[in-house]
């Protein structure tokens, strides 16, 4: 069983779990699809790592406050949007002379293709001093921090995320960090309570290939000894490494073949995060979390799905002890090797 959590947390019978979410740049995006044969439709949502976590925990309980840059024409379309989607939490929303990021997607193939992207501008010293200062402050009163990437990933300075941890920590709060390197490395400076990463963030961070589980089990304990208290590496649809209090253990999500990728880890950190915030135990937590990619994987990817259905998904994930010979799961002969040299794929 976990230890009682920071200021913030609360019971499994209370739904009002407040989680920061540090974002700089929620997307607006637009999708064109046929729905019923040859009808087009057009799909105007909010988007990108940040919103998806937000989504996902505001379906399992918790109430988000979104904090990030908003600015520009698709700014103003955005506002509504993000209000709907953090669904009884709050916005923190710095505005800034660079319009907000926007992209444009065609589905009407079945598969996914960009047609334009438009991302925001670097913001300037005061935009940024401005939105540290909002998510320490939310963090701290919330109790639980949640840190994604900017996108451009470039856009700001690479201190940053290590203050931010190193602040909101001290205040007393729990911070959870979903970030690729160079970003995590400097946030593990902060030595966040847990570091969620795929396959590929992790090849990328250690800088050579892991492949095998001997190889991606360093690889978690490295992510350790530089400053994460816990760790978790997903691999898409095999199992997940889970390194905490010391021991290695493979978390399991239900086995779904067809389905959608896309937001499937910011949906994982999500409900892993409203869960825990909720005064789960870090084991239900993370089961809780698998089960709210897998719910994710089953819709358009849009970071959502109903309580219900996450709860139920997750009677059918399994944790148990990493092994220590064999790849565990199965399908890994499918997966290209991540050997660091590709970069992030997606969000599993």
């Amino acid at each position: 069983m976990s230890s009682p959590g920071p200021p913030g947390s609360v019971d499994d019978g209370h739904p009002d779990a407040r989680v920061a979410i540090f974002g700089p740049n929620p997307l607006l995006t637009v999708t064109l699809e046929i729905e019923g044969g040859e009808r087009q439709s057009i799909h105007f949502h909010a988007g990108g790592q940040p919103v998806w976590v937000a989504r996902m925990a505001a379906c399992l309980g918790a109430r988000p406050v979104l904090c990030g840059f908003l600015g520009g024409e698709s700014g103003e379309l955005l506002m509504p949007l993000l209000e709907h989607v953090v669904d009884g939490g709050e916005l923190r929303l710095v505005p800034t002379t660079s319009a907000s990021g926007c992209y444009v997607t065609d589905r009407r193939s079945g598969s996914r293709e960009l047609l334009a992207m438009k991302l925001s501008d670097p913001p300037s010293r005061h935009e940024l001093d401005e939105l540290f200062s909002q998510t320490c402050s939310q963090a701290i009163a919330c109790g639980w921090l949640v840190v994604t990437n900017p996108l451009p990933a470039q856009s700001l300075p690479l201190e940053i995320y290590g203050e931010l941890v190193a602040d909101a920590r001290a205040g007393g709060c729990r911070t959870l960090v979903d970030l690729s390197s160079p970003r995590l490395d400097s946030a593990l400076q902060g030595e966040p309570d847990l570091v969620k990463i795929n396959d590929w963030e992790l090849a990328e961070y250690v800088r050579g290939p892991v492949s095998t589980p001997q190889l991606m089990r360093a690889g978690a304990q490295r992510l350790h000894d530089g400053g994460a208290r816990s760790v978790i590496v997903t691999r898409g649809e095999l199992p997940s490494l889970v390194l905490h209090e010391g021991q290695f253990t493979q978390l399991s999500p239900p086995p779904f073949e067809r389905g959608f990728r896309e937001g499937c880890g910011d949906s994982m950190m999500g409900a892993l995060t409203a869960a825990w915030a909720r005064g789960e135990s870090f084991e239900q937590a993370i089961k809780l979390g698998a089960a709210g990619g897998a719910a994710n994987f089953l819709r358009r990817g849009l970071g959502g799905a109903s309580r219900e259905v996450v709860e139920e998904l997750a009677d059918q994930v399994t944790l148990e002890a990493w092994p220590a010979t064999g790849d565990p799961g199965k399908g890994a002969a499918g997966r290209t090797d991540p050997s660091g040299a590709v970069a992030r794929r997606g969000s599993s």
